[in-house]
């Protein structure tokens, strides 16, 4: 009963100053509410990018050439063919199924329309590859890759550029470098991926590509699908010693290509958006501190002006534990309230930041729980100083203070 009379004593306390509490609050309301949401921030983009990884694949590797050796000098510009394709088809069991990405950047023209995107040169089996649906038409064939035809896919993005709609690029033609291609197929869009619209890419068969449009036979990369992520690190070795052997690297001699995995790129990009929510954190938690010293003062403040209060107190037999647990209820009271309404504070501003900024947001509950707990923390810390102060006060002494 004792501590829910010195409760009802430190609410009436309170209560006689609303304005001044309530600005004694606002540092912990904002602090709880910068820490809540830039955590929101750093999951959201977190649980974008395994989004992004899951529509890539998990048991997928991507072989990309790499540094080039002449004469012994490190350089740029090491090659990679439908040779070292070929090799690794034939030759590593390990692998599912296997990709080529031949890639320019090439003018394209529908109608009166003129636009410059990605070409991808590539298999008929690059859409199960990469996870891609076919939303209008279908993808090319072996029998048009092996006849070299002229027959384009397009990413999910090109219609909007072209100004068209897709039911009316179907079946029509299109001039890509100025050779005419039949529109066969449109994709579904899968989204940006980092600063790259993968949405906006044409999709012709490889081997046109090679002979029709580039003029090479050199690939940027080629993507490798094993049959799960158990067998990544066998399909790895297998694909090392192929493209060693058909680049004729002796002992000693470094890779001059890169085999990466979808997992590894996952891992990265975990670690960094996990250090970077930390520091927004850690940034945010400095508000906290300071809503905290904000309440130390007023409390010392609050002491001073009712010290004739705690003398009389005390002079009707109130005890130094009383006075201090009054005080002490007080500070974190006013902390716990602004922890609730940073919470508050928070949902509403992950909501307003994910509506107009398009970013990702995603509350975490135990972010939540840790930034109220850390509130009612400071609460009893600062706070423990000023009931501290008023609980050791002489009542004769303070009876007589003016």
């Amino acid at each position: 009963m004792i501590f829910f009379e010195i409760l009802r004593v430190a609410m009436d306390a309170i209560r006689a100053n609303k304005l001044r509490s309530f600005l004694t609050m606002l540092g912990i309301v904002i602090g709880v509410g910068a820490v809540i949401t830039m955590v929101a921030l750093g999951e959201g983009a977190q649980r974008q990018v395994e989004e992004q990884i899951a529509a890539l694949g998990t048991n997928v590797l991507t072989v990309r050439p790499g540094q080039g050796f002449s004469r012994g000098v490190r350089g740029s510009g090491a090659r990679m063919t439908m040779d070292d394709v070929d090799a690794v088809q034939g030759n590593a069991p390990a692998i599912v199924e296997l990709a080529p990405e031949m890639q320019g950047q090439l003018q394209i023209q529908f109608g009166r329309t003129n636009a410059n995107v990605r070409i991808m040169g590539t298999t008929p089996n690059y859409h199960r590859v990469e996870n891609y649906t076919v939303s209008m038409g279908r993808f090319f064939d072996e029998a048009e890759n092996q006849g070299r035809r002229r027959v384009a896919v397009l990413g999910g993005a090109i219609p909007a550029v072209l100004g068209v709609e897709p039911g009316e690029l179907l079946g029509r033609t299109m001039s890509i470098r100025n050779i005419s291609f039949e529109i066969v197929g449109i994709l579904e869009e899968k989204g940006t991926q980092g600063f790259f619209n993968q949405d906006e890419q044409i999709f012709i068969p490889v081997t046109t590509a090679q002979f029709r449009l580039l003029g090479t036979d050199r690939v940027n990369s080629f993507k490798i699908v094993v049959q799960d992520q158990a067998s990544i690190p066998m399909a790895m070795v297998q694909v090392e010693e192929i493209l060693r052997r058909e680049h004729r690297l002796g002992i000693g001699e470094a890779n001059d290509f890169w085999i990466s995995d979808s997992t590894q790129f996952l891992q990265t990009q975990q670690e960094t958006t996990q250090t970077f929510t930390m520091l927004l954190a850690g940034i945010a938690a400095v508000s906290l501190l300071v809503g905290g010293i904000g309440i130390m003062n007023i409390m010392l403040v609050s002491v001073t002006e009712r010290t004739k209060e705690i003398g009389v107190r005390k002079a009707l037999g109130a005890t130094r534990k009383a006075v201090l647990l009054q005080f002490l209820l007080e500070a974190t009271t006013l902390c716990m309230a602004g922890g609730l309404l940073g919470v508050a504070f928070a949902y509403g501003a992950a909501r307003v930041l994910a509506d107009a900024a398009g970013w990702t947001m995603a509350i975490a509950p135990n972010a939540v729980a840790l930034a109220v707990a850390f509130a009612a923390v400071i609460g009893v810390f600062f706070g423990i100083w000023p009931a501290r102060r008023a609980a050791r006060l002489d009542p004769i002494v303070a009876l007589r203070y003016e």
